[in-house]
């Protein structure tokens, strides 16, 4: 396997995520940031931060499928929310375990989490992109 995860000594430990990943792999894949929209870019989840947050997973596992990847060679992420506050966090975690449990893996890989004002549109309330490294 290409990616480490860690959680250094000196640091939080978070439970959502592991706060360093190191990559040995040969092939990076960038994944563009996916928003709740189904094969037929319909909204999934319009107003359900929850399910947004899943269809975003599920989209971004089909995307590392399609280049020979999967979640194990995930070595960041980057989430955006529009409007985030920290009330917020029990449904974009609910959403994540939700997706990791369809997709059969721990949502550990090291993340960042953005507050924004807008997406591409307006019922769009999350945007995750990711970045993996396969051998």
């Amino acid at each position: 396997m290409a990616i480490t995860l860690m959680n250094p000594g000196g640091l939080p430990e978070v439970g959502a995520y592991r706060q360093v990943s190191i990559a040995t792999g040969s092939k990076l894949v960038f994944i563009a940031g996916q928003v709740a929209w189904d094969a037929e870019g319909v909204t999934v989840g319009e107003g359900d931060l929850a399910a947004q947050v899943e269809q975003c997973y599920l989209n971004i596992g089909i995307a590392l499928a399609e280049a020979g990847a999967s979640f194990d060679d995930v070595a960041k992420l980057t989430l955006y929310v529009v409007d985030w506050t920290p009330d917020k966090m029990p449904l974009l975690l609910e959403g994540i375990t939700r997706a990791a449990a369809k997709l059969r893996v721990p949502p550990v890989p090291p993340a960042t989490l953005l507050g924004v004002a807008a997406l591409d549109v307006p019922e769009h309330m999350v945007e995750v992109e990711a970045t993996a490294v396969v051998d």
